[in-house]
């Protein structure tokens, strides 16, 4: 059974409008025994009418005051962490070490949202690319990332690009892309990283997770060992999603063990 979420959004995050405590709440009553809350921290997220100036930034004293606060309200019923969700850029190498240095986080996600200075959430922003091209696109600007940013632990829902592709995963299989996927996961394990398995993919109708299954069989035979269970849940009934599902690929895929985050240091945990 896995028992721990590493992927949870709150009202700190632009696109959640869930209380902090209502998240922990929804995992208390799912029977977790350790979260970790991950918020958004996207420096130069590209303007939008819809979400306004300086989206998905919070301020991270307040974060740490609210979440430390929860912490000693629910001591002896949950452990919770506090981590972050950092969004990459080949260039914020500087700004990501800074901010992951100044703070105490448990655990850092680093995740790809913005391409070409666009989020690919607005597929309209891509009209001259395929589903195909964008895929591409989207797994060389991750290695392009790699390169030049390292201050986090694991790399965030690898190939969640498909969610947002015309046809979504009509175009996509590890096979068709297996060059830079490879070159991403020997990369991840180099750097002595992690990767996630992000059960938001079952949610989003794809029928697999992120990443996909011959992704995670592929990162375990090149050696990764280091993989979190999140569910990316923006709202408590997201808490948890298909966690059942998510033990069984893990099993399929050849891993014996999840990983949990304390003081940035990885724990591991029999599945």
């Amino acid at each position: 059974m896995i028992t721990s979420d590493f992927h949870m959004h709150t009202s700190f995050s632009t696109d959640s409008d869930t209380d902090p405590e209502a998240m922990v709440r929804g995992a208390l009553e799912k029977g977790l025994q350790t979260i970790c809350i991950t918020d958004h921290m996207d420096r130069d997220y590209p303007f939008c009418e819809e979400l306004g100036e300086n989206a998905f930034l919070f301020d991270v004293d307040e974060y740490f005051r609210k979440l430390r606060g929860l912490q000693e309200k629910y001591a002896g019923q949950i452990e919770i962490r506090i981590g972050m969700e950092l969004g990459l850029q080949p260039h914020l190498g500087g700004f990501c070490r800074e901010v992951t240095k100044k703070y105490p986080f448990d655990f850092i996600i680093g995740s790809l949202h913005v391409l070409d200075k666009k989020d690919p959430y607005y597929r309209e922003a891509f009209s001259e690319l395929s589903d195909a091209e964008l895929y591409e696109r989207a797994f060389e600007e991750t290695l392009k990332i790699l390169d030049n940013v390292d201050a986090f632990d694991v790399l965030g829902h690898l190939d969640y690009i498909v969610r947002y592709g015309r046809d979504k995963e009509k175009a996509y299989s590890y096979a068709a892309f297996s060059s830079c996927l490879d070159a991403i996961l020997k990369k991840i394990i180099g750097m002595g990283k992690g990767i996630e398995l992000n059960s938001a993919g079952l949610k989003y109708g794809l029928g697999f997770c992120h990443p996909h299954p011959d992704v995670l069989r592929r990162y375990r035979r090149l050696g990764g060992e280091v993989i979190t269970v999140g569910s990316d849940g923006h709202k408590p009934e997201h808490i948890a999603y298909e966690f059942g599902k998510a033990r069984q690929i893990l099993r399929e895929c050849g891993f014996q063990y999840y990983t949990q985050f304390a003081g940035r240091r990885p724990h591991f945990i029999k599945l």
